[in-house]
């Protein structure tokens, strides 16, 4: 994921990284020295995407990239679109196997500003084309989905099926905002479990935001965040917003949740108290616009099921 994990490589693990992935796309030989640019024909097939936002939108387009990273963590924290069988795993998202990119021999690599360390060794081995949606200063994530899902589908040779993504998107939306005018009268808190006593809270340049705006609804947590869009937070910090509905993402590691049932702070929190608590199946934070309508459309299900908004 292009900010799935709260921190990046270090600048000396990115020494060590870039360097001895540099001594191996220098072992290549001419024939691995690809040019930066595209062809422009045919479009690339054989392509390789180190984002899950990416390859969401890969197979939003109807594209299967060759290999990506983690690809058994994809049920965890990303769940839809189903991902094909017969993808190649690569490893981690932070330090991608790139003796094994080379044998796969890719004809497009798609990433995003999370690897720029290594993008000019990933340059080396295929053509390489980096799509921005969470990075600094951070904004708003569904519109630069919309621009890099038209910008990825220039790219593939598959305009069409991006703009059929984009005005996907903007139907759900709309459909969303209509269903929920009911429940616009309570905020919502949208989180995940670290552990025990911290939590990580999304609010404004997180693309649950632009969701939750786009519903209609109102986001409890105001407070400033980083930019990927979310802030690390003890319990403590959620009475800020007493009267909010409190909904948290699967997966939930082991014992946090039975440690709460005695947590004095968490069990003083007035929607604790009235019972705004609130399970939600994963969808991932950092997608784009097949994530975002993931998350709306969970959030609307469960918000018609619990408030019975459509009664």
């Amino acid at each position: 994921m292009e900010s799935g994990k709260a921190s990046c490589l270090s600048p000396s693990r990115r020494i060590v990284l870039t360097g001895g992935l540099a001594a191996l796309a220098s072992g290549l030989g001419s024939a691995s020295a690809a040019p930066t640019g595209l062809q422009s024909a045919p479009y690339p097939t054989r392509i390789v995407s180190l984002d899950d936002g990416l390859t969401e939108t890969l197979l939003g387009l109807g594209v299967t990239p060759v290999a990506m990273p983690q690809v058994e963590a994809w049920n965890d924290w990303v769940v839809e679109p189903r991902l094909p069988a017969g993808i190649t795993d690569l490893g981690t998202d932070r330090e991608p196997n790139l003796e094994l990119l080379v044998r796969l021999a890719p004809d497009l690599i798609i990433t995003t500003p999370y690897l720029a360390a290594i993008e000019p060794v990933m340059a080396r081995i295929a053509p390489t084309q980096t799509f921005s949606i969470y990075a600094p200063p951070g904004g708003h994530p569904y519109e630069l989905s919309i621009k890099e899902t038209l910008r990825l589908g220039a790219v593939l040779g598959r305009d069409s099926q991006a703009q059929a993504l984009v005005a996907r998107g903007a139907a759900t939306m709309a459909q969303l905002r209509s269903r929920l005018r009911k429940a616009a009268d309570r905020p919502v808190l949208i989180v995940n479990f670290l552990d025990e006593g911290h939590l990580r809270i999304y609010g404004q340049r997180s693309l649950f935001q632009d969701v939750i705006d786009r519903c209609g609804l109102a986001n409890g947590w105001t407070r400033p965040t980083n930019y990927w869009g979310f802030s690390t937070i003890g319990l403590e910090d959620l009475a800020a917003s007493p009267e909010s509905r409190f909904f948290y993402f699967e997966p939930v590691a082991p014992g946090i949740l039975q440690s709460l049932e005695t947590n004095p702070v968490w069990n003083s929190l007035p929607f604790v108290r009235a019972g705004r608590i609130h399970r939600l199946p994963a969808a991932s934070a950092f997608g784009m616009l097949p994530s975002a309508m993931r998350f709306g459309t969970l959030l609307s299900s469960h918000l018609a099921d619990v408030e019975n908004i459509n009664g």
